[in-house]
């Protein structure tokens, strides 16, 4: 299950990781965030140790959002040593999103 992160948590949680990091920034009222959530959240299972995997709400934390320019959501990004390495922007299948994270993560 994907952990819920702050503006105030961002950087111990993502900055300074270990591991590869996802983020998940999205809105409860957002549908296409609601329809990815178990996506995101099957993820964040079948990456553990590997992968950490959150979900930022954009409307609670308006900070990391407009550092990161995110103006549509959901918006995933994927941190490697506390740098964006890729995002992107609307619904993703779960396949080409390992795809994605297998590629810019882990190579």
């Amino acid at each position: 299950m994907a952990e819920q992160i702050s503006d105030s948590t961002f950087e111990a949680s993502v900055v300074n990781s270990q591991l590869p990091v996802l983020v998940d920034f999205w809105a409860p009222w957002c549908g296409p965030c609601r329809a990815m959530g178990p996506i995101i959240d099957n993820i964040a299972t079948q990456f553990a140790g590997k992968l950490a995997v959150y979900k930022m709400n954009v409307d609670e934390n308006p900070v990391t959002p407009a550092k990161f320019n995110i103006r549509a959501i959901p918006t995933l990004i994927l941190f490697k040593d506390g740098q964006a390495i890729d995002q992107h922007t609307g619904g993703i299948d779960m396949d080409a999103l390992i795809a994605k994270i297998n590629d810019k993560a882990f190579s």
